[in-house]
Order: C-alpha cells, then sequence, then structure tokens
C-alpha cells in the first residue's frame, strides 16, 4: 500500500488539475459564444446567396466554368478543415477517420497513383496526412490563430483558379458542422465542380418556385459574379462551423476531465483514509503490546 505522502501528492496533484480542466472549459465556453454568434450571422447570408445561385443555375442558358463536369476525373483535391489545437476529444480524430474511409472506398486508386492531393487547414489535419503518406499540396498551419475571411478567399481562389485550368477535376471539402456542444454533424461535400441540383434545399418553399424574377444585366452575368463568391462563402462557413464544433467539443472534453478527476480524488482519498486508519491501528497496536510487556516484566 502507498505510503500516506506519496496519496496525498497525488490527491494535490489532481486537484492542479482540476483548476486547469475547470479554466479550460470556461475559456472554451467564452470562445463557443463568440463562434456560434459569428455562424448564426453568417448562415441566413449563405443559405440566401445558395438559393438565389440555384435559381440563376437553373434558368441559366450557357455553361459556367465553376459547374462543367470534366468527361474523366483524373485529379482529386481534398480540403480538410481540423483544429489548430488538441484536448477535444475525437474532434480531429473522427474526422479524420471519416476522411480516409472515404478515400479508400471511392478514390484508393487516384491516392496510388498520386493524382489525389490535400490541402489542409489547421495544425492537426496537416500533422496527421503529412504523416500518412498523403500527398498535402498546401497546408496552413495555425489558421485559427486569427480567424479573417480575407485568408479563406485567398485560398478558394487559387483553388478556383487551378479546377478552371484543369489541374482538378473535383474538389472536395471535409469539416465539422456544428450542432450543439455534446454533437458535431461531420460532412464531406464536393464544392467543385459545382452541381445545380445540389443547391436545391428540401425544406425550399414550393410558391418561391413559381415567383418569375426579373434580372439585371441577365441571369448568365450575374451567375459568373456569384459562382466565386458562393465557393468563398462555402468555405466561409465550413471555416466558422469548425471553430464553433471545436470549442464545443473543447468544453465537452474538459468538462469531463473534471469530472474524471474528481473521482480519482475521491478514490484517492478514501486509499488515504483507509491507509491512514491502517497506520492508527498499528500504532495503537503496538503501543498495548508494549504496555503488556511491561506488565507482565
Amino acid at each position: 500500500m502507498a505510503n500516506l505522502r506519496d496519496i496525498r501528492n497525488r490527491i494535490e496533484s489532481i486537484k492542479n488539475t482540476q483548476q486547469i480542466t475547470k479554466a479550460m472549459k470556461m475559456v472554451a465556453a467564452a470562445k463557443l459564444r463568440k463562434a456560434q454568434d459569428r455562424i448564426i450571422d453568417t448562415r441566413p447570408y449563405a443559405s440566401k446567396m445558395q438559393e438565389i445561385v440555384a435559381r440563376l443555375a437553373k434558368g441559366a442558358s450557357q455553361d459556367n466554368g465553376l459547374m462543367q463536369q470534366a468527361d474523366e476525373i483524373e485529379n482529386i483535391l481534398f480540403i480538410v478543415v481540423s483544429s489548430d489545437r488538441g484536448l477535444c476529444g475525437g474532434f480531429n480524430n473522427n474526422l479524420f477517420k471519416k476522411v480516409e474511409k472515404r478515400i479508400e472506398t471511392d478514390y484508393a486508386s487516384y491516392k496510388k497513383q498520386g493524382t489525389l492531393s490535400l490541402i489542409t487547414i489547421g495544425r492537426k489535419a496537416t500533422k496527421h496526412f503529412g504523416k500518412h503518406g498523403y500527398t498535402v499540396v498546401d497546408e496552413f498551419p495555425g489558421f485559427f490563430d486569427e480567424i479573417s475571411f480575407g485568408k479563406t478567399a485567398e485560398i478558394i481562389k487559387s483553388v478556383t483558379r487551378q479546377f478552371e485550368e484543369a489541374e482538378y477535376d473535383a474538389v472536395h471539402l471535409a469539416y465539422n458542422e456544428f450542432q450543439s456542444v455534446i454533437s458535431q454533424n461531420r460532412l464531406i461535400e464536393q464544392i467543385l465542380p459545382i452541381d445545380p441540383a445540389t443547391l436545391i434545399e428540401e425544406d425550399s418553399d414550393e410558391e418561391e418556385e413559381f415567383i418569375d424574377y426579373i434580372f439585371e444585366p441577365d441571369a448568365e452575368s450575374i451567375l459568373q459574379s456569384l459562382l466565386p463568391l458562393h465557393v468563398q462563402m462555402k468555405l466561409w462557413k465550413a471555416i466558422l462551423e469548425s471553430n464553433a464544433a471545436e470549442q464545443g467539443a473543447r468544453m465537452t472534453a474538459m468538462e469531463n476531465a473534471t469530472e474524471n478527476a474528481k473521482e480519482l480524488e475521491d478514490d484517492l482519498r478514501l486509499e488515504y483514509n483507509r491507509a491512514r486508519q491502517s497506520a492508527i491501528t498499528t500504532e495503537i497496536s503496538e503501543i498495548i503490546s508494549g504496555a503488556q510487556a511491561l506488565q507482565e516484566a
């Protein structure tokens, strides 16, 4: 049985750990509130943008470069959005597993041939896929230290240009969508080429479909201008969703860590009390034995 000093030291260490996890939970909660506000403000704009693009694409008479399907898919690009920091449970690993399973199921031959590339946003994705034999053509560690639309737009503008120049035939985006503090939805979406059929939301208003809008100067010109912005908004929304999901996952992980530390502390206190009681009993027995020996002498 461990001595009393060792048990006391372990209890103090666990109490210090509890203070750290509590503080990290509070920080994550504060960041989560800000992240939620940003994503809630962005969702209506992104949704309306998608609705307008869907309407324009449906009535457009000519194909746009961002909507043209390649005759043969030869080069694939995945954009994976992770976190920069850990201590957020299975937030990153669950997403990585889904991406790897999707690649193994649908694009294993592309990976083997070296025609599957990745762009990683966040230190965790950069580290993980760099170690597992994937071709990472660009990486953005530390991206979430200061989130900005400008940096996001630069990334997707470069990808869009490469897609239009036929360097990539399809671009997929993988990220964690925020649902609640304890729940994230791991998504893999094709963002290029844009498929008009996927832009129409299932819960869209049927009466709205029959409204005939007049566009000025014309639908094709407006669509030409809006499609690049629509793709930028897809990545920007994914960045904000992932940031909010990360803070929620970290908040939950730190709460669980605090509870586990409390349970461990209770177990150690019980062990400490048992060891102390045993030591006291031993001392009393020794005193009684000594007293009896003196009486018999």
